[in-house]
């Protein structure tokens, strides 16, 4: 990102937003720039960046896509890995791959950076082009592109891509006011619960604060940093970030972080990382040092609720997975990806796992739905 004009891939990113992504602040060219200088996305880390650019006659920047040549299918959260074991017990090569994301951040928003109308149409069937002349370019496999918004989901299947849904689970305002008002939404026994896991988080004397903007130093991301490493190590091995990229999003973006950090003991023990988007809360990453009942569950889902309340946000995005989301509020939102697979005898074997895999994910957004923990005359909200 270090070679490409900040202004200008802001500008395409800004024309390429719908009015609920003016924001977004994961495409920035400070987020993206942050993991590439900060060294957790680079060729060495499985992630070499491959993005491609479409310039006029002048060198301006007309349209762009963020895209990885990706030497293993980690820090993706649309997961292909069992699609690479066949094809690779069968005699293909699955990696290289291209993946057209976020890295490490399961957020649907704009992937094919062009503005919108019949010339953004133009210019989005000209990225792909690109993405597919990157394919034949590299020898990768296959191309995939994760956590898209519904235009860019047509414009790739529209171009013979496979498509794919999920789900998350987001939570919407319906005109609450404030927490008391979403907790009187719910059915009762689901309400009392909530009351009681709130009261028990901080029970043994532990306190909350919002950190943004110019209040965050680096004394805050050296204690987030501390239990992100340790509860990453304890889940998945390796953390994808590094200290230093804490650092650079504290210095280029303050205004879209929220560190959301437990203090008990006069110490930081616990906290997360949101970041702050138009309309919307991104809960990202989750750490503690102490392990306390339903600490989790108040600092990433009902704190950030709170402080999406307080500060006129929409909707709370608390990251991927999670049906225990469901009982707390959050409703289920279909999430949508496309992939384009060279191999013909590869492409059919994903295909029909996707047709068959889609009407299991259907039904069970539908099952899901019925099991929401609001009043009945409370369930047809947002999502």
């Amino acid at each position: 990102m270090s070679l490409i004009d900040t202004a200008q891939w802001d500008a395409c990113a800004l024309a390429a937003a719908t009015p609920d992504e003016r924001d977004d602040p994961f495409i920035r060219h400070a987020f993206l720039s942050a993991l590439e200088d900060a060294g957790c996305v680079r060729a060495e880390t499985g992630w070499g960046p491959a993005h491609v650019l479409l310039e006029d006659e002048g060198g301006a920047l007309m349209g762009a896509v963020p895209c990885y040549l990706k030497g293993h299918s980690r820090g993706e959260y649309v997961f292909d890995q069992g699609w690479a074991d066949a094809y690779e017990r069968a005699g293909g090569r699955y990696y290289p791959k291209l993946q057209v994301s976020i890295p490490f951040t399961p957020v649907t928003g704009t992937r094919l950076l062009a503005p919108p109308g019949e010339a953004g149409g133009a210019i989005r069937s000209q990225l792909i082009s690109g993405l597919r002349a990157l394919r034949r370019q590299t020898g990768a496999s296959s191309i995939h592109a994760t956590f898209l918004r519904e235009d860019d989901f047509n414009a790739f299947a529209a171009d013979d891509f496979l498509t794919r849904i999920d789900q998350q689970f987001h939570w919407f305002d319906n005109g609450y006011g404030d927490f008391e008002g979403f907790l009187a939404s719910l059915a009762s026994r689901k309400r009392k619960a909530i009351r009681r896991e709130r009261r028990d988080a901080l029970a043994e004397d532990i306190t909350v604060e919002w950190v943004t903007g110019a209040d965050l130093t680096e004394a805050h991301w050296d204690a987030f940093h501390a239990y992100y490493e340790d509860t990453g190590a304890r889940k998945w091995g390796r953390p994808y970030l590094n200290r230093e990229f804490f650092s650079l999003i504290g210095e280029r973006m303050p205004e879209r972080v929220l560190l959301i950090l437990a203090k008990r003991a006069g110490r930081y023990i616990a906290g997360a990382i949101n970041f702050i988007g138009k309309d919307a809360l991104y809960g990202r990453n989750w750490g503690c040092i102490e392990d306390h009942p339903f600490l989790h569950f108040e600092i990433c889902y009902y704190q950030a609720i709170d402080y999406a309340l307080a500060h006129g946000l929409t909707r709370v995005e608390a990251g991927a997975q999670g049906e225990h989301k469901l009982t707390r509020g959050y409703r289920p939102v279909t999430t949508r990806s496309a992939h384009l697979i060279a191999d013909p005898g590869l492409r059919r074997a994903v295909a029909d796992y996707l047709r068959r895999e889609s009407g299991y994910v259907r039904a069970i957004g539908e099952e899901l739905t019925e099991a929401l923990p609001f009043r009945r005359d409370q369930r047809d909200g947002k999502g």
